[in-house]
């Protein structure tokens, strides 16, 4: 335990809501659901406004809708939500070289190793002009959290929340934890409160009361020891710099389940290539392939297939997640398919099964598209437009999507059904803009590119690409403030992290 609050937790509030609140005009005071907008969809964020009807993040759609039926329902935007948070991470990497990012809106900081001396005005000044820095580059708000362990700090900014700054001091840790659930602490599930429940334990202040003896006879010695000094507030974990991804994995869940055998195997194909994309814009390899099936039954199995080293050849990947999807009975339908690859590295190395004749891969081709043009497109819970069945089918807008009209410009789509699609044109720095009605295939009407959350210019729209523009930094102390260009993406490992949709690397 640090005698001094230098460890810094940041978690944006309501992130990917806030971010599409922030984007377009109308929906701001507004509830915003982001995620899966299908019937088994699932909510990845709520904004603060649908919260207060009880809606929370995994909570599936349709419960969402019963709970708050007037709520805007979007789908994710993921290449808007890594671009801000690349902006946000940029600020963070300013204040320390040890930042720990945990996903894209959240992440440790030592300030303690960027040199910001160890007393509470220091790092709450730096915790506040950090949030002020926040505001004006994204346009968005951070709640921040300032402790002398990472346990302490990240509770801290959950109790700031939202928009808020809270430090815990040396010494008070005990006092602040003990009347929380017990389900405040980390690693402590529902199946651990409910041990714990049984027992007469439902508070941090019992928890420490029950003594580690009586806690390692409940959970077991390395559970119950942990728990124990979690709950004296007791948490020597370090800010680490870089996490090492263990798998990386793709997975979609069908509206309609799969039943034919040839659509699954086209599917699995197709996700067998997503993963590798991910895996080489990680830079790695990996020698164990695994893929997952979940039947109609909502039972889940997998399957696993080592190589006889790591791979990034997409015709090993394939052929292997083939072999393993032959292991498995899908007749009775498949409600998700996933494709991974584990056992990572930073190398590849020639593999027997890269040797697929040019005859088999045109085969799999062929099949592919055999399948494509036999079955009508399945929308994929909380992820982008589906695969179309044929080029000539009809396009499909999905609530949130940045599109651009020749005649109206830039707007983004409310809905869509029945041959028709309504947007509604405005942009981030506008007042709430008009809705209009097209046809799905309007020749007029095409995708865009999001708009920067800051820095727009109504006289002078960014060009398509753009994401950010001119920031105005404010200047510590009160001083005048100073313009810079802010680059609009850094590539990092961690922004390939775990996120809602489907596809994750994975450190754990």
């Amino acid at each position: 335990m640090r005698p001094a609050p230098t460890i810094l937790h940041l978690d944006m509030d309501a992130f990917f809501a806030a971010a599409e609140q922030a984007a377009k005009p109308s929906l701001r005071g507004k509830p915003v659901i982001v995620g899966g907008i299908g019937p088994r969809g699932v909510v990845s964020t709520a904004s603060y406004e649908a919260r207060v009807f009880g809606v929370r993040s995994a909570m599936p759609t349709a419960q969402a809708r019963r709970l708050c039926p007037n709520a805007a329902y979007l789908s994710p935007r993921f290449t808007v939500y890594r671009q801000v948070s690349g902006l946000v991470m940029e600020l963070l990497h300013a204040l320390s070289p040890l930042v720990e990012p945990l996903s894209l809106d959240e992440a440790f900081v030592d300030l303690e190793a960027g040199g910001v001396a160890a007393e509470t005005a220091a790092v709450r000044a730096v915790g506040e002009q950090l949030r002020r820095d926040i505001r004006a580059v994204t346009g968005l708000t951070g709640s921040v959290g300032l402790a002398g362990a990472k346990m302490l700090a990240k509770i801290a900014s959950e109790a700031a929340k939202p928009d808020g700054l809270v430090v815990i001091e040396p010494g008070t840790e005990r006092e602040l934890l003990g009347p929380m659930p017990v389900r405040t602490l980390p690693g402590v599930g529902p199946a651990t409160a409910e041990a714990l429940r049984r027992a007469g334990i439902a508070t941090v202040a019992e928890t420490a009361e029950a003594g580690e003896a009586e806690l390692v006879r409940l959970l077991g010695r390395a559970h119950g020891a942990g728990l124990y000094a979690m709950a004296l507030g007791r948490d020597d974990r370090p800010v680490v710099a870089e996490r090492d991804a263990k798998s990386v994995s793709v997975e979609d869940t069908f509206d309609v389940d799969l039943t034919d055998r040839t659509r699954v195997r086209s599917e699995l194909l197709r996700l067998a290539d997503r993963c590798v994309q991910r895996l080489r814009a990680a830079g790695r390899s990996g020698r164990t392939v695994v893929i997952k099936v979940r039947n109609y039954d909502f039972s889940t199995l997998t399957r696993s297939e080592t190589l006889r080293g790591p791979t990034d050849d997409p015709s090993v990947i394939r052929e292997a997640a083939t072999r393993l999807l032959e292991t498995v009975d899908t007749t009775g339908g498949v409600r998700l398919l996933g494709v991974g690859v584990s056992g990572l590295a930073d190398f590849t190395q020639e593999d027997l099964f890269a040797q697929a004749a040019t005859e088999r891969e045109a085969v799999e081709a062929a099949l592919a598209a055999q399948a494509a043009q036999a079955a009508p497109a399945v929308e994929v819970a909380g992820q982008g437009e589906p695969e179309p069945a044929e080029e000539a089918r009809p396009r499909v807008w999905h609530p949130g999507l940045d599109v651009v009209h020749e005649e109206f410009g830039a707007g983004w789509v409310q809905g869509s059904g029945v041959g028709r699609v309504t947007v509604r044109f405005e942009q981030p720095w506008s007042a709430p803009g008009r809705v209009r009605t097209f046809a799905v295939d309007d020749q007029a009407l095409r995708p865009g590119e999001p708009l920067p959350l800051v820095g727009g210019d109504p006289a002078a729209q960014p060009p398509p690409g753009a994401v950010v523009g001119p920031v105005v930094r404010p200047a510590a102390g009160g001083g005048p403030a100073s313009q810079s260009s802010v680059p609009a993406t850094r590539p990092k490992p961690w922004s390939a992290g775990a996120e809602a949709g489907g596809e994750e690397i994975s450190s754990r």
